[in-house]
């Protein structure tokens, strides 16, 4: 755990706190040696080097970004495409059901082959 992330996590409302947390546990069960740290003012996570996700806060949501998504397919309400699709978006607002298993799989398939 890095401490410049735990503090980005720790100036956030509660609620986005332990969405972050959660999203934090996850992301490490899900990516064994996982590298964490605080990179343009966001939390990233690296494989290998590669960039994997991201977590990044703002007032009304969490928004949580895997990279190396192509393959993954949108989901209306629930997975949006960032750019080329590259990228996909799942924003967390607070009272969401957050499904982290379902998130724990997209990202378990986006760093497969990292």
């Amino acid at each position: 755990m890095n401490d410049d992330v735990t503090q980005y996590i720790n100036k956030t409302q509660p609620w986005q706190i332990d969405v972050c947390e959660k999203l934090r546990a996850m992301i490490g069960e899900t990516i064994p040696g996982v590298e964490e740290r605080l990179q343009y003012g966001k939390p990233h996570y690296l494989k290998n080097g590669h960039y994997a996700a991201v977590i990044a806060v703002a007032k009304a949501k969490v928004s949580f970004m895997v990279f190396n998504a192509t393959d993954i397919p949108e989901v209306k309400g629930f997975l949006r495409a960032m750019g080329t699709g590259e990228r996909k978006t799942v924003d967390i607002k607070e009272g969401d059901n957050v499904d982290y298993d379902a998130l724990a799989g997209i990202l378990e398939k986006t760093t497969a082959n990292l």
